[in-house]
């Protein structure tokens, strides 16, 4: 299976990057893993519209996406939202249909996000986990859409965020 991972934290330290390490090492090797690392690489997350700034090789090689980010002040990080921008186009991932997109791209995805939300906003923020499944890749014909929610991070013990950590390495072993 070709396997696409989008990763959004810029700190080499964080959760998100024992996230993403957990998920790489726990995959089935026989899997062919791309990675995209979109602050490792520095990525422009500003919409263009020339062939030079396209990115759609990868999703058309991928089966399956694994999408690992933080949300934060209730959103996605913008490099990955100007990643979806310029990706997920109109006449490549979806076309126009009279009641809407029909999408154009076929496999499935996980999304594993973080947060920090305190209980009393819970109500009043956006999930942008939910967001990217039902606004995006189901419109472009991803699916079905696992999501992972890890929440209240930064008030974890290091025992629950070991936990945490395994319960993903179960999932990817199943991917």
């Amino acid at each position: 299976m070709n396997v696409l991972i989008i990763y959004s934290h810029p700190n080499e330290t964080s959760y998100n990057a024992s996230i993403f390490q957990t998920v790489q090492k726990h995959l089935a090797p026989e899997h062919r893993v791309k990675i995209v690392d979109l602050y490792k690489e520095n990525f422009d997350p500003v919409l263009r519209f020339d062939e030079r700034h396209k990115r759609r090789d990868l999703l058309s090689w991928a089966d399956q996406l694994i999408f690992i980010f933080p949300t934060w002040w209730s959103g996605m990080p913008a490099i990955l939202k100007g990643f979806i921008d310029r990706v997920f186009v109109a006449g490549f991932a979806y076309q126009n249909g009279p009641r809407g997109p029909v999408g154009q791209l076929d496999g499935k995805a996980w999304i594993i996000t973080t947060h920090n939300t305190p209980k009393i906003f819970l109500p009043f923020s956006q999930d942008y986990a939910k967001v990217l499944k039902s606004q995006i890749l189901k419109p472009c014909g991803i699916k079905p859409v696992k999501m992972t929610q890890v929440t209240r991070v930064e008030y974890m013990s290091d025992r629950q965020r070991k936990e945490e950590l395994e319960k993903i390495a179960q999932i990817a072993k199943r991917i």
